[in-house]
């Protein structure tokens, strides 16, 4: 039964996305009906019955993620130094993009796209960028 394979398959859909998907597809079947299906064979209908982790998430799109942030050095003569670094999740291999005493949005920007064309040229599949609510990670580096 349809019902029973697609919450086989996919284990995070509760009887409503089941329900929606199988309307998507022209099978008209009311959403009570999937719920009483699901039931009668054990399976529970809420997308509780696996939760994935944040553990479990980040292995999964290891791939697609980068990381970036800064932490801050002080030289032997006490001055203050910003660093940018970007951690690959699939490899955990570390980047460091740029150093310098005064960062700015035009200057994260530009160590951005200098990054996403290593990336390209190194046929890296990463998508998306992990970053905290800085103001020098601007919407360009977003675009980016």
């Amino acid at each position: 039964m349809l019902v029973l394979r697609l919450a086989r398959e996919n284990p995070s859909w509760g009887n409503r996305r089941i329900h929606g998907e199988l309307a998507a597809l022209g099978i008209k079947i009311a959403a009570s009906t999937v719920w009483e299906i699901l039931k009668a064979h054990g399976i529970d209908p809420s997308p509780e019955r696996t939760a994935t982790t944040w553990a479990t998430f980040l292995r999964n799109q290891a791939g697609a993620l980068l990381a970036c942030d800064f932490f801050e050095v002080r030289t032997l003569t006490g001055a203050r130094l910003y660093i940018l670094a970007v951690i690959e999740h699939a490899t955990r291999r570390i980047r460091i993009l740029g150093v310098t005493a005064h960062p700015t949005g035009q200057w994260v920007t530009q160590l951005g796209r200098n990054l996403a064309m290593d990336l390209q040229d190194a046929g890296a599949t990463a998508r998306f960028l992990i970053r905290d609510r800085d103001a020098k990670f601007t919407a360009t580096l977003d675009t980016i």
